[in-house]
Order: structure tokens, then sequence, then C-alpha cells
């Protein structure tokens, strides 16, 4: 299994690393249900540090983050806006992020600047101290990682089934913007014949670069307007919020979105072995009345990401072979 140094991008995975993963994410959370077991998984990188650079505002990730490098053992420090920094004084980021790198044998970014978490990777892979660079997060452009633990959390729900080959996934909300439908839909190529629904607002449908990704890789998706007729015979609903931070001109509240709320009424439609997804933060795609419905994971989901990070952290730092896996 190849590891990755840099997670920048869901275009560098293949199947072979999903199943790995889904796999050593699985054993770790077994070896975590004991205090040997989480006591063996904190002494596995307690000699290394992380910088946590989240300059974007974010809860979930930043803890997820946090929380999975503490169960491995590793310091974190963090950054949670630049203007605290040097960079208030006019110092450019990239002098910034290579002065951390002194300090820490990894960082992780979430941040509101397109392609930033590229550039500082081909930046520091260029010094003498290069460090891994996790993108937590790049604008409009990318979640990897929330795409990972998206992955994850279907594989595990379908794999009575045998797994997401054959499934009908259906996304839902601001697709243009949507940085977790971007990279969910680009891992989702790497299985077969998975067929994909857009649905959205003419003005929210996905990009064109995305487009034409999909039809490259022959991945057979809709893209559509209708919300309801949609959640008929879908294995998955990703529900996803308008993406308002990066309106321009108000153009969100040109947009009626109230009809692409999950309601009580949805939930007829919806196959009982149907599963319902949202990457939050919510505000109102889905009513909190549907939380106790047993097809809504995206509670479970959450908690995945913690230890799919985990399971990455190990991977990036060659330590994975130190957790005994069942055979493939």
């Amino acid at each position: 299994m190849n590891h990755p140094f840099h997670i920048l991008s869901s275009a560098q995975f293949d199947r072979k690393f999903l199943d790995y993963l889904a796999v050593l994410t699985d054993t770790i959370r077994r070896f975590n249900k004991s205090k040997e077991g989480s006591i063996y998984l904190k002494g596995l990188l307690a000699h290394k540090r992380a910088m946590l650079y989240f300059t974007q505002p974010s809860t979930r990730t930043f803890l997820s983050f946090q929380s999975a490098c503490h169960i491995l053992g590793i310091s974190t420090h963090e950054i949670r806006d630049s203007s605290t920094s040097s960079e208030r004084k006019g110092e450019s980021i990239e002098d910034s992020l290579r002065t951390f790198s002194s300090y820490v044998d990894i960082i992780i970014m979430r941040t509101s600047t397109p392609g930033l978490c590229d550039r500082i990777a081909e930046y520091l892979d260029h010094t003498e101290r290069p460090v891994p660079i996790i993108n937590a997060g790049s604008g409009p452009d990318e979640h990897p990682t929330q795409a990972l633990l998206d992955i994850y959390t279907l594989s595990r729900n379908f794999v009575k089934e045998g797994g997401l080959d054959g499934k009908t996934i259906t996304l839902v909300g601001d697709l243009k913007r949507g940085r977790t439908v971007r990279s969910l839909a680009a891992l989702l190529t790497n299985y077969q014949d998975v067929k994909l629904r857009f649905v959205s607002p003419e003005s929210f449908r996905i990009s064109e670069d995305l487009r034409q990704y999909l039809v490259k890789k022959g991945l057979d998706f809709v893209e559509t307007t209708d919300f309801s007729g949609s959640l008929e015979n879908t294995d998955a609903v990703y529900m996803t919020r308008v993406q308002d931070e990066y309106d321009v001109a108000g153009e969100s509240a040109k947009v009626d979105y109230s009809q692409y709320h999950l309601t009580k009424d949805h939930l007829g439609i919806l196959k009982d072995s149907a599963i319902i997804m949202h990457p939050l933060p919510r505000r109102q795609e889905i009513d909190p009345a549907i939380d106790k419905d047993p097809r809504a994971k995206y509670w479970r989901q959450e908690r995945n990401g913690m230890w799919t990070r985990v399971a990455l952290l190990t991977m990036i730092f060659g330590v994975d072979s130190q957790i005994v896996l069942p055979e493939l």
C-alpha cells in the first residue's frame, strides 16, 4: 500500500486505498475499545507535533482533527485567525507556513482561499524541511478528508449488501459551491455501477469542471431540480446547506431553497434501507425531527470523521503497520 505524504485532493485516492482505509479505521476503533488498546494508540505518535492552521471558521473539522491527533499522542498547536500572526505585519502566507513547519511535523489547513493548500504543499516540498499538508477544506474547491469519512460511512452502512457498488446516491443543495459534494463525487468514481443524482436549483448546479470529470470517468449521473422525485429508489441522500459565505452579490437570497428541505413528509418516499447524510452544519435543510429516524446517519457520520482521520495520520507517518489488520 502506497502511503500518501500530502492529503490534498480526492483524485489522489483509488479503490485499493479506500478499502484499506476502511479496514484500518475499523481496526483502530476496536483497539480503542479497551484501556490497553487506547494506551497503545496514544504511544504510536507521541513524538510528533501538529499545527492546526484553521483560518476559516470550523467546529467539527477542527475538533475532529484535534481529537484524532490526541488519540495518537500527537501534541497540537493552533492558529485560528491569521490576524494574530505576523501575516498582519505583511508577512506572506508562504513565509508564515514555512515558519510553522520548523516547529511541527505536519500542518493541517482549513482556508477560504482556493488552491492554497496545494500551493503551500508544493512550496514546502522545495524547502529543506518539507512536512505533510492535509487539506481540511480549501475554499469551494475540495474537502478530501470529509469525502473519505463519507465513503467510510456509506461503506459501513452497505457492508451487508456488498458495499457501494451499484448504489444510487442523491446529492442535494448548493452543488456549485459545496466542496464536500465535489470531493465525494470524485471518490465515488472508484466504485462500479454507481449512479449519482444531483438535485439543486438551476443556479446551484454542479460546476462544469466536475461535470466533465465525471463524464471522463464514465460515471452515470443526472442533474435535476425535482427533489421529491429523486428520493424514490435512492440508497443514500446527501443533504447540504447553501454556501452563502461565497456570495459576491447576495445571490443566495434570490433562490427559494425551501423546496430542497428534507421533512418528515419525505420519509415515506425513502426506502427502509436508505440512509440520510449531511456534512454539517445544517440550517433548515433537514428537519430536526428526522434525527430520531434510524435512517439518519449524520451524527454517526460526524463521529466517523475522527476515526477516519486517526487512520489517515497513521498512514502518513507510516505506523499503520504497527496495527494488526485482518487479511483483506
